[in-house]
């Protein structure tokens, strides 16, 4: 019989008990659900709500209980309705009425509340790691192209010269990001909702700061019924999560693009690509595309959350069982991706004579022809058009821009001499881009000392 029968005259069908079971998914929570017991028999026995002595033994029994799971003498009961249910039935069977004292001054509405919390507060801490260590991996890659040029591109055609190393920061910039708002999440979620019951608080002398102190806690949830059916959490940590997929996607097409034959800018390590069953020629970047369509499996586990909470009146209702696989899903992608993404990138072979090559055949140094008119007093409107004419003629002619006789420049303009041949040389067009940011040597190392400086900022945080 389940451990609150009482109310109802008779069993509940089985296909009921069946699809109202979450072990499946929230057995995961048993070390945090133990955690959060333990804190809660510690206050009630020095509360004097039962005697010290049935403290101890509850706290004595569920370490136990902790100990036989963790070294797999202890099997999950596939029957039992919940976590919750499992370890406090376990706990009985090894303790008779005692056992059943545990639950005093509390409802499995602030327990599962507390175990969600307990078990997003460990894993951000996990992906916030795994992230800070993708950002720096990306910082020591780019450590090593500050002067690899390569075409920027906009609209996916190439725009202006930059590094490669401009190009990975840009990267780093994203993640970030990402580390602010996960330690932003992981602080709005450290409250504990412990003690708040099902949603009205207790009768009981209970000490919740005890309990949000032994739980490392920064303090009690504020109201009892916001306690029980808040999930903001949820929802905040899972967009972070999706951010980070995002930003994994938009990588992933770039690799994606560049392992290509048209790109050919990188080359995977063999141990990060796959082959094909019938085209043996075939190097397929297999993680990167999983990680871009793994991105959509975690949108819509956010899409998951808000969905089930938008209609939801207060306090707490059935329908959020439902957070659990979602977040608990999304959390599993990010760890996965990154974990993967890591040893990939450290991996993968850059191939610097492409990418110059590339740079080199885009009139990628337009820009400059048109800004080294500008310098000689040229109005810039004018020098955009002469500089586009002259695009023009070399696309007709096979020519390049650097390969463009002089005589041909001198035809729309006296102000080009021999040295627009240097401004317009690509190593020298980076060069010159030297502003807050850019992607000049001096201007990367700066922003990858930045980054690298608050990288260990969001680190410390962590530890």
């Amino acid at each position: 019989m389940a451990l609150w029968a009482g109310r109802f005259a008779k069993e509940v069908d089985e296909t009921v008990n069946a699809f109202n079971s979450s072990i499946a998914f929230d057995a995961r929570m048993y070390a945090q659900d133990i955690r959060g017991s333990i804190a809660h028999a510690a206050m009630l026995g020095d509360c004097g709500i039962i005697e010290k002595t049935e403290s101890e033994a509850i706290i004595q029994g569920l370490q136990g209980i902790l100990s036989d799971i963790e070294n797999g003498t202890l099997a999950f009961d596939p029957h039992a309705e919940d976590i919750h249910m499992f370890v406090e039935a376990e706990l009985t069977k090894r303790l008779g009425s005692t056992g059943k004292r545990l639950h005093t001054a509390r409802s499995r509405n602030d327990q599962v509340a507390l175990d969600i919390r307990l078990y997003l507060r460990d894993a951000v801490r996990e992906i916030a790691l795994l992230v800070h260590e993708l950002a720096e991996t990306i910082c020591d890659m780019a450590e090593q192209h500050k002067e690899t040029i390569m075409p920027g591109y906009t609209h996916l055609q190439r725009a202006q010269p930059i590094t490669f190393a401009h190009h990975l920061l840009t990267y780093a910039q994203m993640l970030r990001r990402d580390l602010m708002r996960l330690h932003d999440a992981a602080e709005r979620m450290n409250e504990c909702p412990l003690g708040c019951g099902a949603l009205a608080g207790t009768t009981y002398p209970i000490d919740r700061w005890q309990t949000a102190r032994l739980l490392g806690f920064d303090k009690p949830t504020d109201n009892s019924l916001d306690g029980v059916s808040d999930r903001d959490f949820c929802v905040e940590l899972c967009c972070a999560l999706s951010l980070i997929m995002t930003h994994l996607s938009r990588f992933s097409e770039e690799i994606i693009l560049w392992c290509s034959w048209e790109f050919k800018f990188i080359e995977l390590d063999d141990a990060y690509a796959t082959g094909s069953s019938i085209m043996p020629q075939k190097k397929n970047p297999d993680v990167t595309e999983l990680i871009r369509g793994k991105t959509g499996r975690v949108n819509g586990d956010l899409m998951t959350l808000l969905s089930m909470l938008k209609g939801l009146p207060l306090a707490y209702n059935k329908d959020m069982q439902e957070d659990k696989e979602a977040i608990f899903d999304a959390v599993d992608n990010v760890k996965l991706c990154v974990k993967t993404f890591i040893p990939m990138l450290s991996t993968m072979r850059v191939i610097p004579e492409n990418m110059r090559k590339a740079a080199a055949g885009g009139f990628i140094n337009a820009t400059d022809c048109a800004d080294y008119l500008v310098k000689k007093g040229m109005p810039f409107r004018d020098a955009y058009k002469i500089t586009g004419t002259l695009v023009a003629q070399c696309i007709a002619e096979g020519l390049t821009l650097e390969t463009l006789p002089l005589e041909s420049y001198r035809k729309l303009s006296e102000l080009f001499d021999e040295d627009v041949y240097e401004a317009i040389r690509l190593e020298n067009c980076v060069k010159g881009r030297n502003s807050y940011g850019a992607p000049a040597p001096e201007a990367v190392t700066a922003q990858m000392e930045e980054i690298r400086y608050e990288l260990e900022q969001c680190r410390s945080c962590w530890d």
